[in-house]
């Protein structure tokens, strides 16, 4: 998932840059209006959403949140130092999603824009079916199976492996898997918690537990499920 950044202060943007990418996402960065503009003009169906800083060198985030919403229906956050209610209505009129005052910290930025995202998701028909090697998912009857035979899940079990069934192909980090756990668990779920259910699944599911070829380690990035 790609995310424009346009922040002035360099050090703020590479700190950002690189929580963001610990986080999963893609960040393209930019320094000012120009640039901004340009890679808005080349590339905007790339993003999924913009983090705009409010005061730039040669202009403003609301000039670039007035053209993204102008072409397309994605979030834009503003990052401002600015914590007047004028400001904060002017940018929110014009469109913006939200807004948070610096400094932040950047567990509470990344819990902002997971919430703004999970509010642009359109909600789509969920599969029957899903195979994954020798297992098979029904999710119309909640239950999973493994060369026919069906494997008894917990709820937090299955929802973990719904979760991998419905990003096959793509690497997951621990903090996106834990989010959306504790989402649909409506219980804490912590990075212990997650480590353990990752190691049942594999027992309940792993022809050899111990060399997984289904849930696979994807070292210092995460897991992933299929190719």
């Amino acid at each position: 998932m790609k995310i424009l950044l346009v922040e002035d202060d360099k050090t703020i943007a590479s700190g950002l840059e690189y929580s963001l990418q610990q986080d999963g996402y893609r960040a393209v960065l930019c320094h000012d209006v120009a640039s901004a503009k340009k890679v808005l003009a080349e590339d905007i169906d790339q993003f999924a959403l913009c983090l705009f800083d409010l005061q730039l060198p040669d202009g403003s985030g609301y000039e670039l949140c007035k053209i993204v919403k102008e072409r397309r229906d994605i979030p834009v956050i503003f990052l401002t130092v600015i914590d007047d209610e004028v400001n904060v209505v002017m940018g929110l009129d014009m469109g913006a999603d939200d807004y948070i005052t610096k400094p932040f910290r950047v567990r509470e930025l990344l819990s902002r824009i997971k919430s703004v995202l999970r509010r642009y998701q359109k909600p789509s028909q969920a599969r029957a079916i899903i195979d994954i090697d020798n297992v098979r998912i029904n999710t119309l009857e909640g239950k999973v199976h493994k060369n026919g035979a069906e494997i008894p899940l917990t709820a937090l079990e299955y929802r973990l492996l719904l979760i991998f069934g419905n990003h096959v192909g793509q690497v997951l980090t621990r903090n996106q898997l834990l989010e959306q756990i504790w989402d649909v668990a409506g219980e804490f779920v912590n990075d212990n918690t997650l480590t353990v259910y990752i190691k049942r699944l594999r027992e309940k599911l792993e022809d050899d537990p111990g060399h997984p070829t289904l849930i696979k380690t994807v070292r210092g990035l995460g897991y992933k499920v299929g190719d």
